[in-house]
């Protein structure tokens, strides 16, 4: 891969479609090798907003909008990080030879629907997967539940971070669940995905990276797995390595193998498992650097961003563990604009820790402001020094200061 000079004729150009906390660190390492990058957001003064070369505001979800920038700014590569996007333009951008969509258009528009990657891996590929029934009203949701069981699980086939997921334990929770699905889809009227809930021991992200090897040949590798916790569907905790039997690390393998290979293109996917023993079931994948991947911050080499910025430019990679690690959330827990942090030398003076706020102008009380990241002996130290960490960051409302 040729690099020019950024913000030269010769320049070598990324669009990253989003520019949250995780699209600012891809920004960063894409930066480090020379890329100019130009960072697309639904708002201004997104994180990523402020480290990019160039920025656009607009609605990614506006087909015509997204086209328009694509045929302005002429990216030699489209990086798309959220999932609101009009996946199908990107389709039709790829297809018409305007730009290379990473990993690629067809992966990215199966990925932001639930429905599309679940049929992919259980009925395509045979994946092992949680029974379930995809509805599009209350009375199916009634009749599905007959399928997979209670307790099960409710969720939109479009939506991120958790929204719209919820848990049905008895029949009467049905009309509550359908109506909270609703609010929470990214379109609404969307289907719904009804899942069966898997006793599981725990579940893990398997950060898998498909780069090119010397002969130009396409090499599948895997992080050490990392296990997380979660509330309400959105990651609270993560730590690196998640304990596993030997055969339910070669059954987690064989399934982010398959689906990503069936994906195809190159880069970083975060592959999201259940696993019970030495049985492992898939759950979902994102074509994108994933937020429990934080913890590679402290624990690899090659973290999950600089990882996803090499495999994208054809460059060699490695996954590597230095050390085990753990990360823990930091909330906003205010709704206002413009918060601040206290006790962050607190926070630093506590051994092995380091903390990413990531400049959200707009604070929500249960918001991912920011993030502490811990190294410890294992990962049970490192998780305990990550949340001392989390804990000692104070956001602070200028309404009350």
């Amino acid at each position: 891969m040729r690099i020019g000079t950024p913000l030269s004729p010769n320049a070598t150009k990324v669009m990253l479609l989003g520019c949250g906390e995780l699209g600012k660190e891809v920004i960063i390492a894409l930066q480090r090798l020379g890329v100019e990058v130009i960072g697309v957001d639904r708002y201004e003064n997104a994180p990523g907003h402020q480290v990019a070369h160039r920025t656009h505001v607009i609605d990614m979800t506006d087909a015509t909008a997204l086209r328009h920038l694509v045929e302005h700014v002429r990216p030699d590569i489209i990086v798309p990080e959220i999932e609101a996007i009009a996946t199908d333009e990107l389709v039709r951008i790829e297809k018409d030879g305007l730009s290379e969509v990473i990993p690629t258009a067809r992966a990215v528009n199966l990925t932001m629907n639930r429905e599309g990657i679940r049929r992919l891996a259980a009925e395509e590929l045979g994946l092992p997967t949680s029974k379930y029934v995809f509805i599009s009203s209350l009375e199916e949701l009634e009749a599905a539940i007959e399928h997979t069981g209670l307790p099960a699980i409710v969720k939109p086939v479009m939506s991120s971070s958790g929204k719209g997921q919820s848990e049905i334990s008895h029949p009467n929770d049905c009309a509550k669940a359908f109506d909270y699905a609703q609010k929470g889809a990214r379109v609404r009227g969307a289907r719904m995905i009804v899942e069966e809930k898997i006793n599981f021991d725990y579940e893990i992200t398997l950060l898998t990276v498909r780069a090119k090897n010397s002969n130009g040949e396409t090499d599948t590798h895997f992080c050490a797995p990392i296990g997380h916790r979660q509330q309400q569907g959105d990651y609270v905790e993560s730590w690196q390595p998640q304990k596993m039997t030997a055969t339910a690390l070669k059954n987690a393998t064989h399934i982010a193998k398959n689906i990503t290979t069936a994906l195809g293109g190159r880069g970083l996917f975060g592959v999201e498992l259940f696993v019970k023993g030495d049985d492992v079931w898939f759950s979902e994948v994102s074509p994108r650097p994933h937020d429990t991947g934080l913890v590679t911050l402290a624990t690899q080499r090659l973290n999950e961003f600089e990882l996803h910025a090499r495999a994208i430019l054809g460059l060699p990679v490695s996954t590597k563990l230095e050390s085990p690690g753990a990360s823990a959330v930091i909330y906003g827990e205010y709704n206002e604009a413009a918060i601040s942090f206290d006790n962050l030398d607190e926070a630093l003076s506590i051994e092995g820790t380091d903390l990413r706020l990531f400049g959200k102008p707009e604070s929500f009380e249960r918001r991912r402001m920011g993030v502490a990241v811990a190294i410890g002996e294992n990962a049970e130290e490192a998780r305990a020094r990550a949340d001392d960490a989390a804990k000692c960051v104070k956001p602070v409302s200028h309404l009350l200061d």
